[in-house]
């Protein structure tokens, strides 16, 4: 049973100066993220490249994740899809190579929200895994109210968690929470630029690639032992990096081309490569890097 709180890391996913999958650094990646003191993984997501990567190496990299964690903490696995079979196929490769977790997200431009509980209906059915709601319209363009998503996980028992990541989600916090009639789990996304906030709304924790998730741990450690302004003031002294590296609205890749840098440049990871189409990033964005990280990373 899955412990749903606390800092799930959002995994990278390395590639080689070539663009080929870099199972061998995996382990390295994880095993320093791991270091930190997350709660456990979240793999195969939009920040993790997930929808450049083939089947072969989707099986690779979850088989490749949950060998290497050997179940010190969850692994959760991204099953989102284009249409049903695809995601209800993803959910049994990730089940069949001992995924802990799902995060699902709806189909790209689905309006029709009876086809969205449908869809979410089908994914549970498919494995015995639990599973998180990503509420992510800025991706999928597909939105998704409080009422309707309290709706789903009233009827689908199989969602234990919410990760929410529709601007602004201070007031969808509050919504849920009052209108959520069991315990369900909810996360903060979005890099964690509202994380303080959202703690104070009741969140349980942050699902985020953020590449320093050692400090997103310490803010909500103060926050839960009751030092709250001791969290806020180390989530002000993180704001600037998380504030620049998430890069809301920017081209696509950029932010994960900034997130893999600041990664390379821990020793997580041996190449900052993000996946083509994706622009690579200027002088100036790897300089910002650097006198941003001097500040506040010190």
């Amino acid at each position: 049973m899955i412990e749903w709180s606390g800092i799930f890391h959002i995994l990278a996913t390395p590639f080689r100066e070539g663009g080929a999958l870099d199972s061998e650094g995996l382990p390295r990646l994880l095993e320093s993220a791991l270091a930190t003191g997350i709660t456990g993984f979240t793999i195969l997501g939009i920040a993790g490249e997930a929808h450049r990567l083939t089947d072969e190496e989707r099986r690779r990299v979850v088989e490749t994740v949950v060998k290497e964690v050997r179940g010190r903490v969850p692994v959760v696995v991204g099953v989102s899809a284009s249409g049903t079979h695809l995601a209800t196929a993803f959910a049994r490769v990730a089940h069949e190579h001992g995924a802990d977790g799902l995060m699902v997200a709806p189909p790209a431009g689905l309006k029709n929200l009876d086809a969205v509980l449908e869809y979410y209906r089908a994914v549970a059915a498919a494995t015995p895994l639990p599973i998180v709601l990503q509420d992510e319209p800025v991706t999928t363009q597909v939105m998704m109210p409080a009422p309707f998503i309290a709706q789903v996980c009233a009827e689908i028992s199989r969602i234990e968690a919410v990760k929410l990541e529709e601007p602004p989600t201070l007031p969808k916090i509050t919504r849920l929470r009052a209108l959520f009639g069991r315990r369900v789990a909810i996360f903060g996304g979005l890099g964690g630029v509202y994380f303080f906030e959202e703690l104070s709304r009741g969140a349980d924790g942050a699902m985020t690639g953020f590449p320093y998730p050692e400090a997103l741990r310490a803010i909500r450690d103060h926050f839960v032992a009751g030092r709250r302004d001791d969290a806020r003031a180390l989530f002000y002294r993180w704001l600037p990096l998380i504030r620049y590296e998430s890069q809301p609205g920017a081209t696509p890749g950029t932010a994960v081309g900034i997130r893999k840098e600041i990664l390379r440049r821990r020793g997580w990871i041996g190449s900052a490569l993000v996946r083509p189409p994706a622009p690579e990033l200027d002088a100036g964005t790897h300089a910002e890097i650097g006198e941003i990280l001097a500040a506040v990373a010190s």
